[in-house]
């Protein structure tokens, strides 16, 4: 068995009168990401963090921003896609781990249920997916509540001769 990492980055621009999604949880909040798809950062990074340990380029060059197929698209789809894309090339996600760097809204209570929901995307269990946050402590566009910003790593593993369902 072989083991790979990859790191994950997304940023979104926030504004109001969109909803705020993160790790395919609606986060209660006046602003949300500005995207072409439902503006998940934390999904966009760890997809991004899967792709690249994996080889297989980044999340733009899968599901390119300006294609109509993405547009205002689930970001937990895309995921699902990722992890196909994965299995295909006979990589499977061992673990995940992110840091999400936002002012406001605190995240603490739905840390869980973004867990949760990506583990069950990845087929792995909850304690596989650590997702932290964290404030900029007022500095630079996070700090300034003009946006989010999202760091992830990822392990994966090589599996041979195993079928994947």
């Amino acid at each position: 068995m072989n083991f790979r990492i990859g790191f994950g980055y997304d940023v979104h621009q926030l504004a109001p009168g969109r909803k705020l999604i993160l790790g395919g949880i609606e986060i209660l909040h006046t602003k949300g990401c500005l995207a072409h798809s439902d503006g998940d950062v934390l999904i966009h990074a760890v997809c991004d963090a899967l792709l690249g340990a994996a080889n297989l380029r980044d999340i733009g060059y899968h599901f390119p921003d300006n294609s109509m197929e993405y547009k205002d698209i689930s970001s937990t789809i895309l995921l699902e896609k990722t992890i196909v894309l994965l299995h295909s090339h006979n990589f499977i996600p061992s673990n995940i781990d992110t840091t999400v760097c936002l002012q406001h809204p605190k995240l603490k209570d739905y840390i869980p249920q973004m867990q949760e929901k990506l583990s069950n995307i990845m087929k792995i269990n909850t304690t596989d997916v650590s997702i932290k946050a964290t404030t900029t402590e007022g500095l630079g566009f996070v700090g300034k509540e003009e946006g989010i910003a999202v760091y992830a790593i990822a392990l994966i593993k090589t599996i041979e001769n195993t079928v994947i369902k």
